[in-house]
C-alpha cells in the first residue's frame, strides 16, 4: 500500500539566483505482516498521510540534487526508521521547468515548461536485499521528416500498406533503463548523456541525417548507442508508439501535393518494444 501522486515544488535559493524541482512522487510499502489485511489489525500500518509527511520533510531537509537521489533517499528512510517495512518502491517524475534565456542571458528566477521529454526514476530495496534504481524518459515526442522508409515486409491476402522508400517517421518514447551497482553517480549527467544519445541515434548526422529501414531499427540503434556509451546502464528497455501521416489527395482540388500537406493517423497506431541488455546481466 502506499501514497500517490505526491505532487509538490522545490525551491532552491542561492543568493538571487533560484532553481526549481517540480516532482510527482508514488511510494509503497510491503510490510513484514499481512495482518492488516487478514485480521484487521492496523498497528504496523504507516499511515498514507504520513508517507506523504515524511517525502515533504525529506524534500525540505535533503533538497532533490537528482531524482534518483532524492528516490534512495525515501528508500533509506523507510529502511532504517520502520522496522516493519520489508519492501519499499519509489516512483519519481519530474515537471520539465527549464530556466528562461533572454538575448542568451539566464534568468534568475523565472523559468518554462518545455515537454521535449519527461525525466522519471524508480528505486526500490528489499530488507537485507540491494537497492535497485531505474531511470527513464517518456513522453518524448520526435520526428525526421525523411530518411526514414519500410521495405521487404511480409505480405499475404490481407496487406494493404504499400512499401515505402521515404516517409516521416514520428513517434512517442518511453524509454527505461537500469543502473548496476550504484556507487557515487552523478545520475543528473549520465541521465542528459543518455537522452543525447537517444537524439543522436534517432536523427543521424544534423548534416544528412541516417536512414532508418523501420522503427525497430531505430530502437535498437538507440539501445546499442546508449550501452556503448555509458557504461552505468546494464539493461535499457524502449517503447516506440508510432505516429503515421498521410498525404492529403489535393487533385479534386487542382493542386499537386507532393508530400507537403499531410494529416496525422490518430488511431489505430503501431507500437514497437524491446529490451536490451549487456550480456553479463542476463547471464547473471
Amino acid at each position: 500500500y502506499g501514497k500517490n501522486t505526491i505532487k509538490f515544488l522545490r525551491l532552491h535559493k542561492e543568493g538571487k539566483k533560484h532553481f526549481v524541482k517540480e516532482v510527482e512522487v508514488c511510494a509503497h510499502l510491503r510490510l513484514t505482516s499481512p495482518q492488516e489485511y487478514l485480521e484487521g489489525n492496523n498497528s504496523l500500518v504507516i499511515p498514507t498521510d504520513t508517507i506523504k509527511n515524511i517525502v515533504l520533510v525529506l524534500a525540505k531537509k535533503n533538497g532533490i540534487p537528482s531524482l534518483e537521489q532524492f528516490a534512495i533517499d525515501i528508500c533509506s528512510h523507510f529502511m532504517t526508521t520502520f522496522c516493519q517495512v520489508a519492501y519499499v518502491k519509489t516512483y519519481v517524475q519530474e515537471v520539465p521547468w527549464q530556466r528562461l534565456h533572454e538575448d542568451g542571458v539566464p534568468h534568475i528566477h523565472s523559468f518554462i515548461c518545455v515537454p521535449d521529454g519527461i525525466r522519471f526514476c524508480e528505486a526500490e530495496q528489499c530488507r537485507n536485499g540491494p537497492l535497485v534504481v531505474f531511470a527513464g524518459i517518456k513522453d518524448l515526442k520526435l520526428m525526421k521528416t525523411t530518411q526514414s522508409g519500410f521495405e521487404g515486409f511480409c505480405k499475404n491476402e490481407h496487406t494493404t500498406l504499400p512499401e515505402r522508400h521515404d516517409r516521416i517517421l514520428c513517434g512517442e518514447l518511453f524509454c527505461k533503463w537500469s543502473y548496476g551497482e550504484c556507487k557515487d553517480f552523478d545520475f543528473n549527467c549520465i541521465w542528459y548523456k543518455i537522452r543525447e544519445c537517444i537524439l543522436e541515434a534517432f536523427a543521424g548526422p544534423p548534416d544528412c541525417g541516417e536512414y532508418s529501414p523501420s522503427y525497430q531499427k531505430t530502437i535498437n540503434s538507440i539501445q546499442m548507442l546508449v550501452l556503448s556509451r555509458v557504461s552505468q546502464v546494464q539493461v535499457i528497455e524502449a517503447v516506440l508508439n508510432n505516429t503515421f501521416y498521410n498525404v492529403v489527395d489535393m487533385k479534386n482540388l487542382g493542386l499537386n501535393n507532393d508530400k507537403e500537406v499531410l494529416v496525422p493517423v490518430e488511431a489505430p497506431y503501431g507500437s514497437c518494444a524491446c529490451t536490451l541488455g549487456r550480456k553479463k546481466f542476463f547471464e547473471a
